[in-house]
């Protein structure tokens, strides 16, 4: 059967089948878990250690400047981690997004992906 007689939803599986099967997008695929599992874990033990430390423990309860504990160091500390970790995905998912534009550039050639 001739590409064109086949209808678009028959052409759109096929090729996803082998976008899904390149190495390109196994690459890909294998970038973002290297990225995103490892700063997932990080932040959910950085958002969740202040609640556990402050109702567990008394770490967090000595004064680190005059008045202000330790506490709301970390606290703050939270912001900033929050605001750092969409920076560093910001540009992270700019490099994922050239590796797409390079797969789907291979998929249209039907180039080897």
């Amino acid at each position: 059967m001739a590409m064109r007689d086949r209808s678009f939803e028959e052409r759109a599986a096929m090729d996803y089948s082998q976008i899904v099967q390149s190495s390109s997008f196994q690459h890909l695929m294998r970038e973002k878990k290297n990225f995103i599992l490892p700063s997932t874990l990080f932040f959910l033990v950085f958002y969740f250690a202040l609640p556990i430390l402050t109702s567990y423990s008394n770490v967090l309860n000595a004064s680190a400047i005059g008045p202000i504990s330790w506490a709301w160091v970390f606290a703050f500390a939270q912001f900033i981690m929050t605001w750092a970790l969409c920076t560093i995905y910001s540009k992270r998912a700019a490099k994922f997004d050239e590796i797409v534009e390079r797969i789907k550039q291979e998929a249209k050639e039907g180039g080897n992906m």
